[in-house]
């Protein structure tokens, strides 16, 4: 895994990701919104589902919704040449999702301290996980994930992760 510095393009792409976090804020979801793209070009996206009622539905993140929009659409597209942009560090879950997608380049906003996914230790894994190609770059955009984030914690009316550990964390990040 390699880690790599930000580029112009990634903060672009990153911007978009941040608008469909909002557009999630907004109907009540956790603020998460990610965007595939080659290059400059966006050849799918999502946002969180399902966690406006309280209940957690555990499928339906950013990622997993951007992927399957991609399988849709672009099923025969290079994956090789494809960058993920999410507002959230990518769970267990979705990482390994992107892993087995052939998606070799991830970028994130905002660290999930509570359940991130992009500093497991790969070495003792199958081959199928282990040995996928990866590079990361962390911490795009941050300051601006960060506050959707205190947003939807500070809302007593948003149930979902409610004193957790991300949610303390998130509340007692200082303003950047």
């Amino acid at each position: 895994m390699t880690r790599q510095p930000p580029s112009d393009t990634d903060t672009r792409m990153m911007t978009r990701a941040l608008a469909l976090a909002r557009q999630a804020l907004s109907n009540g979801e956790f603020p998460v919104g990610c965007v595939i793209a080659v290059g400059d070009t966006v050849v799918a996206e999502g946002h969180r589902l399902g966690t406006s009622t309280g209940q957690g539905n555990e499928i339906d993140h950013a990622e997993i919704n951007a992927i399957r929009q991609l399988n849709r659409c672009h099923p025969d597209l290079d994956r090789s040449t494809l960058a993920l942009y999410s507002t959230m560090e990518p769970c267990l879950m979705c990482f390994s999702a992107i892993l087995l997608s052939g998606i070799d380049r991830i970028v994130y906003a905002y660290e999930d301290v509570m359940g991130g996914g992009t500093g497991c230790d790969r070495s003792g894994l199958a081959p199928l996980y282990r040995d996928a190609r990866l590079t990361i770059t962390a911490g795009v955009l941050r300051e601006q994930s960060l506050a959707l984030f205190r947003l939807f914690f500070a809302d007593s009316g948003n149930p979902y992760w409610a004193d957790s550990l991300l949610c303390r964390y998130t509340l007692d990040q200082l303003p950047g």
